[in-house]
């Protein structure tokens, strides 16, 4: 289980620090561009996270469900659930709210640069959440 626990904590800890390099790196950099420059470089990152994303987090929940499962007769049990319910929580945000903001600014659409600034806000909440799943999920494999 030792080896899972790894693998697990990686797979999560990096796709939450790819959040968040994304709104605290990547998009402040990219805002002080060139509008078209901007544009070129926000439609290719929608694009290419759109199409790893989904994958991702749906591996980090499976990864975490199976974490769960195998600590269901342990005193971690509820922070590992409550983990896995956050992370399902983001999954429909995400799927709800952010990807059609995704989409459009993708297709750069008209007001392409309000829905990135828009979605930045709105990925901060996005971030918030994976943080505190990704603590209690630490917290449940850890004790």
């Amino acid at each position: 289980m030792h080896y899972f626990d790894i693998i697990t904590i990686l797979c999560i800890g990096l796709m939450v620090g790819t959040e968040f390099a994304v709104s605290a790196f990547i998009n402040p950099v990219v805002w002080q561009l060139e509008e078209t420059t901007q544009a070129k470089i926000l439609s290719l990152f929608a694009r290419l996270l759109g199409k790893v994303m989904p994958f991702w987090y749906a591996l980090s929940l499976v990864l975490m469900l199976i974490e769960t499962y195998l600590r269901r007769h342990e005193p971690a049990l509820p922070s590992l659930l409550t983990a896995a319910g956050i992370w399902i929580a983001a999954i429909i945000f995400s799927i709800t709210v952010l990807v059609p903001i995704n989409n459009r600014i993708a297709a750069l659409e008209d007001g392409w640069r309000q829905q990135n600034k828009h979605w930045d806000t709105l990925h901060r909440w996005r971030i918030f959440l994976l943080v505190a799943a990704m603590a209690l999920l630490l917290h449940g494999i850890l004790q």
